[in-house]
């Protein structure tokens, strides 16, 4: 099958998010014994974004920003070194004890050390996204927008962003733009606010194409019914995922496209890494197998990159699976939460096995 897409459109890829910066120990240490850190620009939806804007796609990013901020600035510079525009409102500050850009401090772990992320996101700017703030009719409408990628992430941030994110699907929608959405549940965002979460994500999944999630994400954002435990054997969850995708199919009829990763820790450095797709009635695995891993944070996002760019270039489904499995392996192999790919071929050389060196 393929996903027929709008034509003669400004952007191939629209991401609204919340920006922050990441704080890294050097030389996978642990926080509380290292002095010296790497800051990065970063937000799971732009870790989407990158693997496009790399290959040459054009992709805007709807943000919000701290006015005046050096953090925002950061952003804003970073955002442009990767080939992303970006619109969205300035909000003041509003003194020391106001708004600012997320903090996410993690370490990258190493061999049984596992990794520890701590998310400081009070005063978070990106709570304020308003759909007020944009004009939808002009960026869907006028300039055109062939695949929206929503994330349940900023849907669970606020009132205000998950408002958002149900009218960017519905203006989205109204033009003939595609929609992804990756449920991205977590617990904390959607504590005392499930009934009022529940129903915007079920509207959202209603109006997608493509619904990325795993099985805690249907069961927890959908109220899906789950499967009966198969245990951690990766070959159970293969089958315990199409059980539940046999569901949603019932549910969301119009979603076209279901995918998740698969993955089994094996140490820090060392993880088996697979892939599940159904496209219509056909399904397509990569088999989970052995890699390498530098720092783990972003894959999954890699993965949903390289599916939506497989996606836009018109490929197979089969293919989209491939290239969205190789986009989160090169993830994990940089420093940095997003892929940065050189070219296509380095993607289908990691999908190949073909790790010699190119002279």
């Amino acid at each position: 099958m393929k996903i027929e897409l709008r034509k003669n459109c400004a952007y191939s890829l629209l991401v609204p998010t919340s920006m922050g910066v990441r704080i890294t120990p050097l030389g996978g240490q642990p926080v509380h014994c290292s002095d010296t850190f790497m800051m990065q620009v970063t937000s799971a939806e732009t870790n989407v974004a990158s693997v496009s804007s790399y290959l040459g796609l054009r992709v805007k990013v709807l943000t919000t920003f701290v006015k005046d901020s050096p953090i925002a600035r950061f952003i804003k510079d970073n955002l442009a070194g990767r080939h992303i525009e970006y619109e969205g409102k300035e909000v003041e500050q509003g003194g020391p004890w106001g708004y600012r850009h997320q903090f996410n401090i993690a370490d990258s772990g190493y061999g049984s050390r596992g990794p520890r992320v701590h998310n400081d996101r009070a005063g978070e700017v990106g709570r304020t996204l308003n759909v007020k703030d944009f004009d939808l009719e002009r960026i869907f409408g006028r300039e055109g927008v062939e695949v929206v990628h929503l994330s349940g992430l900023i849907a669970a941030l606020s009132p205000e962003t998950g408002t958002f994110c149900l009218e960017l699907a519905r203006a989205a929608k109204k033009h003939g733009t595609r929609i992804s959405f990756d449920l991205n549940h977590r617990a904390s965002f959607w504590k005392n606010r499930e009934e009022e979460l529940h129903q915007i994500f079920c509207e959202i999944t209603g109006l997608a194409d493509v619904v990325v999630g795993n099985e805690e994400d249907f069961q927890l954002c959908l109220g899906l019914e789950g499967p009966e435990a198969g245990g951690q054997d990766l070959a159970a969850k293969i089958d315990s995922f199409k059980v539940m995708i046999d569901r949603a199919k019932k549910t969301f009829p119009k979603a076209a496209v279901f995918a998740t990763t698969l993955r089994e820790v094996l140490s820090v450095n060392r993880h088996l890494w697979g892939a599940v797709l159904a496209a219509g009635s056909d399904w397509h695995v990569a088999p989970p197998q052995e890699i390498t891993v530098l720092d783990r944070i972003g894959g999954g996002d890699g993965f949903v990159g390289g599916l939506l760019y497989g996606i836009l270039k018109g490929w197979e489904p089969e293919q989209w699976l491939q290239f969205g499995w190789a986009s989160g392996v090169l993830a994990t192999t940089l420093l940095t939460d997003y892929a940065q790919p050189a070219d296509e071929e380095q993607i289908w050389s990691i999908w190949k096995g073909n790790a010699r060196v190119r002279r």
